[in-house]
């Protein structure tokens, strides 16, 4: 039997600093792929849900996960991947969309997925904010994200696509 001496506020703190690997500059926490820790005799397990299954991050953000607990000296750790309920934008924080835009990607545009972004909406331009944008591609440099390009200022951008 394994004495729990963090609490899981505290293992959510920690966790809290693990950026995503394809975009660094929001947290998994903020992504909304951290769901939840449960803190046991045995130890304690981490509950991670990718953005996409077969999410090709995942090793890293485990391996991360590991690493960061390690360091503070919370052990066993164990890392589970949860596919369901199925990740949603839903669950990224309005902070991570502020991110993304200040990064250059422009977030989802709903908080649900109830329309087709690609036929009804304006995707506007992260950098000058115009809405005079054209797809090119549904998929970007990610499954989770599509490319467009600004007529106002050139600029190709990727899309951080809704979806449930």
């Amino acid at each position: 039997m394994v004495k729990s001496k963090h609490t899981r506020e505290q293992i959510f703190d920690l966790l809290s600093a693990i950026p995503d690997p394809e975009i660094p500059v929001v947290s998994i926490r903020e992504m909304g792929m951290l769901r939840d820790v449960f803190v046991t005799d045995q130890g304690y397990e981490i509950i991670i849900t990718p953005t996409y299954t077969g999410c090709p991050a995942m090793g890293i953000i485990e391996a991360d996960v590991k690493m960061t607990l390690e360091i503070a000296g919370v052990k066993p750790v164990k890392v589970s991947l949860v596919y369901d309920p199925a990740w949603t934008t839903d669950w990224m924080s309005d902070v991570a969309k502020e991110k993304l835009r200040k990064y250059g990607i422009a977030p989802p545009l709903h908080s649900s997925c109830n329309q087709d972004v690609f036929a009804h909406n304006i995707i506007q331009c992260p950098r000058c904010h115009s809405g005079d944008t054209v797809l090119l591609s549904r998929f970007g440099s990610t499954a989770c994200k599509s490319l467009y390009k600004c007529n106002d200022c050139k600029e190709p951008f990727e899309y951080f696509k809704c979806h449930f």
